[in-house]
């Protein structure tokens, strides 16, 4: 019995649906949507992951909660230090509002207007309804770093902590597409 709970456990880890070479399956998110920055205004818009294409991107799909967030805060930390060339590499920041500590909603939205004004060149997306953790068959609780090509191609992705060694694989990996 332990084994084969284990052994579910291990298939739940790597379930997600986000394979090399292909393009995400699309999701289009109406609800919030990705914060627009307007003279120190957020406002929201629609979004969807057509909007992908164009740049490089580090994508993080994240539940809205702190657990979530500390799990890839390493990688997060090496990309802002990288200081890539924006009009080729944006990063984008996919936050599951569906999947918070109930009663803390407030304070993730707070939390993610606070990074838009610090960080403008970055991407924020509400996704108040979990489409994309659904669509994407991601986990509960977690958070997933997705590399994209300029054409919006997966070239690696990865649900849960990174290790150190990962973190510079994947900011190798962005800067070898970047000069692409």
């Amino acid at each position: 019995m332990v084994f084969a709970s284990l052994l579910l456990h291990a298939f739940q880890v790597s379930a997600h649906n986000l394979v090399d070479g292909k393009s995400v399956l699309p999701i289009s998110i109406a609800d919030r949507g990705e914060l627009l920055l307007h003279n120190d205004e957020i406002t929201y818009s629609s979004w969807n992951s057509s909007e992908l294409i164009g740049k490089v991107r580090v994508v993080q799909y994240i539940a809205g909660r702190t657990s979530a967030k500390k799990k890839n805060s390493m990688l997060i930390k090496a990309i802002k230090n990288a200081n890539f060339p924006s009009e080729r590499f944006q990063p984008t920041t996919i936050v599951n509002t569906d999947d918070v500590i109930l009663g803390s909603g407030f304070f993730v939205l707070g939390k993610i207007e606070k990074n838009k004004r610090r960080y403008p060149w970055a991407q924020f997306i509400i996704d108040s309804n979990g489409v994309g953790r659904r669509t994407w068959q991601l986990n509960e609780e977690s958070s997933t770093i997705v590399v994209l090509d300029k054409f919006g191609h997966i070239q690696w992705a990865k649900d849960g902590n990174l290790t150190p060694e990962e973190v510079n694989m994947v900011i190798s990996m962005v800067k070898k597409l970047i000069n692409e």
